[in-house]
């Protein structure tokens, strides 16, 4: 099965699980989610860059997906969640060595591009010291997480690694709880 067609099965799952769980009213202990509705209830689909679009143009892609336990959250091409480290300083990233290796900054040879309900304007770019374009949302440097395995998998959400707090970001660019 092609990447491609593995993120959109999962896009299309979450998607039958997210109605199924409006349906029932929501979930969990504390009776559901807060948000509006455009946070919860429709679950778009990730864009997925046709034919190598992101490798060949070079440019990373930015989209919202749900995850579960945390709504819409911002995500990458291939639906693997977006994380911001407390740690960084505005849009300066502090994430080096070992830790981007656990953490790898979302890197862009060009513009970062929206989809799926990513704000525009709250896309942006930092230079890293090693010369590299890192992809930023709401003024948050963007990293995904090593130990994330498969698409929508958010297992770094509220760690604590090298020194600070990691969170997945809503479109608003608020961490996701």
């Amino acid at each position: 099965m092609s990447k491609r067609n593995y993120v959109l099965e999962l896009v299309a799952v979450t998607a039958v699980l997210a109605l199924l769980l409006a349906a029932c009213g929501g979930g969990g202990e504390t009776g559901g989610e807060t948000g509006s509705a455009t946070e919860t209830s429709a679950v778009p689909e990730v864009h997925t860059p046709a034919n190598g679009e992101a490798e060949e143009s070079g440019n990373a892609y930015v989209s919202l997906a749900s995850a579960p336990g945390l709504g819409l959250i911002l995500v990458d091409s291939e639906g693997h969640v977006l994380y911001a480290f407390a740690g960084d300083s505005g849009t300066t990233s502090s994430c080096y060595g070992a830790c981007a290796k656990a953490w790898p900054p979302l890197l862009t040879e060009g513009p970062p591009q929206p989809s799926n309900g990513a704000a525009p304007g709250r896309l942006g770019t930092t230079r890293r010291r090693d010369g590299t374009t890192q992809v930023t949302y709401a003024g948050h440097p963007l990293y995904t997480y090593a130990a994330d395995r498969r698409p929508g998998e958010a297992t770094g959400n509220g760690s604590t690694a090298f020194g600070a707090s990691w969170h997945a970001l809503k479109g608003s660019g608020e961490p996701a709880a």
